[in-house]
């Protein structure tokens, strides 16, 4: 059986506080994102359900993923938040490339954090090739990222991102510019079964291209209560967004 997805976007970092402060350099959190973790922490129960932690390599998902997770990643013996690049902000702006992997190891070793990088490699911060921030790039990297989920051995795994790639890693863009450049709040979490493939799925190129579905009950959480989008529909949602993305300033190549 294939396991259920708790997906998450990241806390406040202090890229948040506006586009004047997208020109730093792989954010951290915020005191209110610190602050929005702990909330996050008490409203997930039971968190011992939760398997297994991953998260964007980028600091705020990753400190948003240990504060968060605190509880699992200490009582669990061994157990390590997992960081994957394919869970890489979108863009080539500066708030959205990472660290240098020498450097973030070297971070996350002296502060011995539970985190296990062995899925970054070098160069995962240059934003070309797999990470170009342009549709098909994109949207294979979500494709990517679905299969090795839906292909793990757990029953509960929480997923921390950010608002623009949870859009294609979902292949769900209602309401995807309610705030800049996605429709998720911080520390919003929304809970994905994986479905049957029918290749109707917004992106679908391939067989098995694990197409996930919110679940009613998390619909219901945040307060939704109409039918969600059908793929046909999700198509048309997905241009406007994309279109108003840009006129946010934040364009994607599409």
């Amino acid at each position: 059986m294939s396991p259920r997805i708790h997906l998450i976007r990241h806390a406040q970092g202090y890229h948040n506080l506006g586009p004047e402060y997208w020109n730093l350099a792989d954010p951290l959190l915020t005191d209110e994102g610190k602050r929005q973790c702990l909330e996050l922490s008490d409203s997930l129960s039971p968190k011992s359900t939760i398997d297994l932690v991953c998260a964007s390599p980028m600091r705020r998902a990753i400190y948003t993923g240990l504060e968060a997770f605190a509880s699992i990643l200490r009582d669990r013996e061994g157990s390590k938040l997992i960081a994957l690049p394919d869970l890489q902000e979108l863009s080539n702006f500066a708030c959205d490339v990472g660290t240098d992997l020498v450097d973030l190891q070297k971070e996350i070793d002296e502060a011995n954090l539970p985190v296990n990088l062995s899925f970054v490699e070098e160069g995962w911060t240059k934003k070309t090739g797999r990470y170009e921030p342009t549709r098909e790039k994109i949207q294979a990297r979500a494709r990517d990222t679905r299969r090795w989920l839906k292909a793990r051995p757990e029953e509960e795994i929480a997923v921390v991102s950010h608002g623009g790639f949870l859009h294609f890693l979902t292949e769900d863009w209602e309401d995807g510019c309610k705030h800049e450049a996605t429709a998720w709040a911080n520390v919003e979490f929304r809970t994905y079964e994986f479905v049957a493939d029918d290749g109707n799925s917004p992106s679908a190129e391939q067989s098995d291209d694990a197409p996930m579905r919110e679940t009613a009950d998390s619909r219901h959480r945040r307060g939704k209560t109409n039918a969600p989008p059908t793929c046909e529909s999700q198509k048309m949602i997905c241009e406007q967004t994309l279109l108003g993305w840009a006129e946010q300033g934040y364009p994607i190549g599409i």
